[in-house]
């Protein structure tokens, strides 16, 4: 009897404390750049901008240069990222405006499933999974929250639509409240800043306990703003001296968590919703791919990721491994003894290709892109080879100057299929050379509409 009384009392405080937060369990931080560039920030371009903070952090962390969103857009690529979902599964797609209804609260996210492991949360910044009282960020598992909620340019002062977007106030909302009714431009240029120093904040005053930090900036996507200090300190135009300030706010953040005896203890992602604006030309970003934001190709898909974890990934090192953004929501619960959602998730976990474990392989078998509800684009989970459908897409024609876009034009993609190891650009199309390998893509692809269409 007193054998089965103890046995009861030990699961029962084991069952117990796996529900208490201890400052053993690793604090996660995710910067989430908006519409940036693949070349932006150094180690990725680096001929293009100066970013001293960014290049330490991949120095201290390892750099995954095939990484992916499963759609190149703004609402589209945060609510995979916060869910573990595709856009198929979930139905957010495109980038959501005033009032829209974003994530479905029958999706989880990645801040619900760690407060049930005794996490603290916090976003500050570009939210855009949803502005209503349901599915803001307070709604959705984060204790606090200061910033938009959806894109910088649904303003009074949109270059092409002012009419349009000028029927709603584009807000800053500060913990549930609205601290500024109707953004003006001066109000633009303090939000990298604004979002950086409620960060540090929020690092200092939970240094004790375990967090999860997501800072979401609406920068660089346009229009493009930067506060007093950082005006003209590029030396390369209004894009490089948001990038300066991006990466200032990194290395602020960074050493936060330095400085309160957190580096060792705490995962940084960072990385962007998808590729550049290209449309705007010199106030977008760049990336060696093929076409840009909104387009299922690489140069819309594939964003730089930089991760630091010294507890588990080698400082210094460069990865070839790849995965998609979907996979960060299983991986990081796994890793801080989080509960899966309830819902079904198309993410795996992928810290053995994080951590580059030997004879690591990916989990899945394919990734998925879409644009809207279109299905666009199948890749091999190696990485190696892409099927795109047939579809149309946007292509510049004529790129836009000083915050305006470009005129499009609307070109076929036939059916094709690309060896991005040997051909990165998507330029040739090698199906002829690989009918079977074409068959099961295909037939892979047909399977996914059924079950999400």
């Amino acid at each position: 009897m007193k054998l089965l009384t103890s046995l009861l009392l030990l699961t029962c405080t084991f069952s117990w404390a796996k529900d208490q937060p201890t400052q053993e369990q690793t604090n996660f931080v995710i910067i989430f750049l908006d519409d940036a560039g693949w070349e932006d920030f150094q180690p990725f371009g680096q001929d293009h901008y100066q970013t001293p903070h960014v290049k330490q952090l991949a120095g201290e962390g390892s750099v995954f240069s095939q990484f992916y969103v499963p759609q190149a857009i703004c609402s589209a690529s945060r609510a995979a990222l916060l869910s573990g979902s595709y856009p198929g599964r979930t139905k957010v797609f495109g980038a959501h405006g005033p009032n829209g209804k974003g994530l479905p609260t029958k999706f989880a996210t990645i801040a619900e499933q760690l407060k049930k492991a005794g996490y603290s949360t916090a976003h500050f910044g570009k939210w855009h999974c949803g502005d209503t009282e349901a599915t803001r960020p307070l709604a959705r598992g984060f204790d606090e929250h200061a910033g938009l909620m959806y894109s910088n340019d649904m303003w009074h002062l949109h270059p092409m639509k002012p009419e349009h977007w000028g029927k709603f106030p584009l807000r800053f909302w500060n913990n549930g409240k609205i601290q500024i009714e109707d953004i003006q431009p001066r109000d633009q240029k303090k939000l990298t800043k604004w979002a950086t120093e409620k960060s540090v904040d929020f690092i200092k005053r939970h240094k004790d306990k375990p967090f999860f930090l997501y800072t979401a900036h609406s920068m660089p996507h346009v229009p493009l703003y930067v506060s007093k200090d950082f005006e003209g300190i590029s030396g390369k135009g209004l894009y490089g001296d948001v990038v300066a300030e991006l990466d200032w706010s990194v290395g602020q953040i960074t050493k936060a968590l330095k400085d309160n005896g957190l580096e060792d203890n705490t995962m940084v992602i960072f990385s962007s919703d998808n590729g550049p604006w290209a449309g705007y030309g010199d106030h977008a970003g760049k990336t060696p791919y093929r076409e840009a934001k909104a387009t299922s190709f690489d140069g819309g898909t594939r964003s730089p990721l930089i991760v630091k974890y010294p507890k588990m990934i080698q400082a210094g090192t460069h990865s070839k491994k790849v995965f998609c953004s979907i996979d960060l929501m299983p991986t990081i619960l796994d890793l801080g003894a989080a509960p899966h959602p309830e819902n079904e998730i198309d993410g795996k976990n992928i810290l053995a290709l994080l951590t580059n474990q030997k004879g690591a392989k990916n989990p899945h078998d394919y990734y998925y892109f879409s644009i809207g509800r279109k299905l666009e684009a199948i890749m091999s989970a190696d990485g190696r080879w892409k099927l795109h459908l047939p579809h149309k897409y946007r292509h510049i024609e004529i790129a836009g100057k000083d915050g305006y876009d470009a005129k499009y034009s609307r070109p076929k993609q036939e059916l094709a299929l690309y060896d991005l190891k040997n051909d990165p650009m998507e330029s040739k199309n090698v199906i002829s050379n690989s009918p079977e390998l074409t068959d099961e893509l295909r037939q892979a692809a047909e399977s996914y509409k059924k079950k999400f269409h």
